[in-house]
C-alpha cells in the first residue's frame, strides 16, 4: 500500500460536528439501556489523527442518552503504566468491551458505522448472532485474535469489522472472553497492511494468517475459527 495519501482520503480522517452527523448520532444511539466505556489511548506528540478521534468519541459521549457513554482518555506521555498494561502500542486505539475489541487507528469514513453499531450492541446487549454461532464461540477456550484490515472508503469493511466485533463480544458476553477483536486501520498503519500483504480491503486473519479476503458470513468465520482451534 502507498503510504502518501490523496487529500480525498485525507478529508475522511477529518470528523465534522456538523448538525447531520450530530442528528445521525443521537438517532443511532437512542436506543442504548446500558453503559457504554470507550477507552481512547492517545499522546500529546505528533499523530495525524488522534486529535479527530478524540473529536469523535467526545461528541459520541455527548450526543447519547444521559449516563449511556463514558469516555476515558489515556495519554502516553502521563499513563504509561496503563498503555503497558493493556498492550497499547500504537495511537490512536480504541478499546471497548472490556479489551474484547480494540480499533487500531480512527474509525473514519464508513468505518464510522460500524463502529457506531458496536457501541449500540454493547449497550443494548444484542449481539445480533444465531444461537448456534453464540454457543459454539462459547466453548472456545484457545485465545483467538481476529484482525480486520480497513480503510475509511471501503463500502465492505464496516461489515466485516462488525461481525468480528459481535464475535468477540459474544464470547466476553456468554463464554471464556477469549476472542478479542482489533479493527486495523490500514492508512495509519500501513506496516501492519503490507504484513499482511493487503492489496484490497477487507482483510480478516486469525491469530496472524490472513483467511478471508473481502467479507465473510457469519457461518464461514465461525468455520474458520473452530478450524483454528481443531
Amino acid at each position: 500500500m502507498g503510504y502518501e495519501l490523496d487529500p480525498w482520503i485525507k478529508e475522511m480522517f477529518i470528523f465534522r460536528k456538523s448538525p447531520e452527523t450530530i442528528t445521525a448520532l443521537r438517532d443511532a444511539l437512542k436506543e442504548l439501556r446500558n453503559e457504554v466505556r470507550i477507552w481512547l489511548f492517545t499522546t500529546l506528540r505528533d499523530c495525524w489523527t488522534c486529535r479527530e478521534t478524540e473529536k469523535l468519541v467526545e461528541t459520541i459521549e455527548e450526543v447519547a442518552p444521559p449516563k449511556r457513554v463514558k469516555v476515558f482518555k489515556l495519554v502516553r506521555e502521563r499513563d504509561s503504566d496503563v498503555f503497558r498494561f493493556m498492550s497499547i502500542d500504537r495511537v490512536p486505539t480504541i478499546v471497548l468491551a472490556d479489551g474484547a475489541i480494540r480499533y487500531i487507528g480512527m474509525p473514519a469514513g464508513e468505518e464510522l458505522k460500524g463502529f457506531v453499531e458496536t457501541i449500540v450492541r454493547i449497550g443494548t446487549e444484542d449481539v445480533g448472532l444465531s444461537k448456534t454461532t453464540v454457543d459454539k464461540l462459547a466453548e472456545i477456550s484457545e485465545r483467538i485474535v481476529i484482525d480486520v484490515i480497513v480503510t475509511p472508503p471501503c463500502p465492505y469493511c464496516p461489515y466485516a469489522a462488525f461481525l468480528a466485533n459481535m464475535f468477540a463480544y459474544a464470547s466476553k458476553r456468554f463464554g471464556k472472553g477469549t476472542i478479542v477483536s482489533r479493527i486495523i486501520e490500514a492508512f495509519e498503519n500501513p506496516d501492519i497492511a503490507d504484513a499482511y500483504g493487503v492489496t484490497t480491503v477487507p482483510v480478516i486473519a486469525i491469530n496472524g494468517r490472513v483467511v478471508f479476503v473481502g467479507p465473510p458470513s457469519e457461518e464461514m468465520l465461525l468455520m474458520a475459527l473452530l478450524r483454528e482451534v481443531g
